[in-house]
């Protein structure tokens, strides 16, 4: 399982990490922490040393109730710093974090080189073609509503069917555009209450069916610090774990705030299944 990102073709058969830059001053977990140019230089820097195959760019936050910033400071904050990144690392595979099309194909031009839809094409009429030009690899993750008020939308038929059909749609109408690499994110915390997050968790291999990588992001989530009753900065371990099964039910990348320790815990699990 490839996919190709300028030119170069990453096998997924052996899960990679990406790793998270975040850009806002109001994430979850390390809002407003990455402030300036040295700061984003030196993260990113580490995430290469420490094995990070992609690096994740986000400039508009996503988490549950998340402030609406426009598209115009959504392009401010992210343009100026990825042509920075790019200038110090020009190897570098970067993703792009957006749901806005002029944020995919500036950041394109510009050297990014993947696009993280969390709205999977909803939130933007014209982000499918606009992928279907770039010809780049395109992660559709599943939410209903929007950041703002996805958490009041958590009513299913059936959980997987209902993801599964979801994805099954939005697939057809890329392949008929002609996009070629499609990577699915089942959206752990998003539009799912405590229960259903864990219910897909457990399920995730289900979605294999569909024949696409997948991106299992649950790194220092709700779903983990909630139910253990302690804070994102204490919930590495319980992320290890989740990555681990996450990894074991098939999961082709993990997208994370902590390399090292997911770089690791790959190594583990691929001694402990293919050797």
């Amino acid at each position: 399982m490839f996919i190709n990102c300028k030119g170069k073709l990453i096998d997924l058969s052996t899960p990679k990490v990406m790793g998270i830059l975040n850009l806002t001053p109001d994430s979850f977990y390390d809002g407003g922490k990455y402030n300036s140019e040295k700061k984003i230089l030196l993260h990113t820097e580490k995430m290469l040393i420490e094995g990070v195959t992609f690096i994740d760019i986000g400039a508009y936050s996503s988490r549950p109730g998340a402030k609406h910033i426009s598209e115009a400071e959504e392009l401010s904050r992210i343009i100026p710093i990825l042509e920075t990144i790019i200038q110090h690392f020009p190897e570098i595979l970067i993703s792009i974090d957006t749901f806005r099309s002029e944020v995919a194909k500036q950041s394109i031009a510009i050297g990014a080189c993947m696009i993280n839809d969390i709205s999977a094409g909803n939130l933007d009429k014209n982000m499918f073609e606009t992928i279907a030009k770039l010809q780049v690899p395109y992660i559709i993750m599943h939410m209903q509503g929007t950041p703002q008020n996805m958490q009041q939308n958590v009513i299913y038929n059936d959980l997987i069917k209902d993801i599964i059909y979801y994805f099954s749609i939005k697939i057809n109408q890329l392949r008929a555009l002609g996009v070629n690499d499609i990577i699915l994110d089942v959206g752990f915390g998003f539009s799912k209450t405590l229960d259903q997050n864990y219910e897909l968790l457990n399920n995730l291999n289900l979605f294999n069916h569909l024949e696409l990588p997948i991106l299992s992001g649950i790194s220092r989530k709700s779903m983990l610090y909630k139910y253990l009753n302690i804070s994102p900065e204490e919930a590495l371990n319980a992320t290890t774990v989740a990555n681990t099964i996450a990894i074991l039910q098939g999961s082709n990348i993990l997208r994370v705030h902590d390399v090292k320790e997911a770089v690791e815990t790959i190594k583990i699990v691929k001694k402990l299944k293919y050797n």
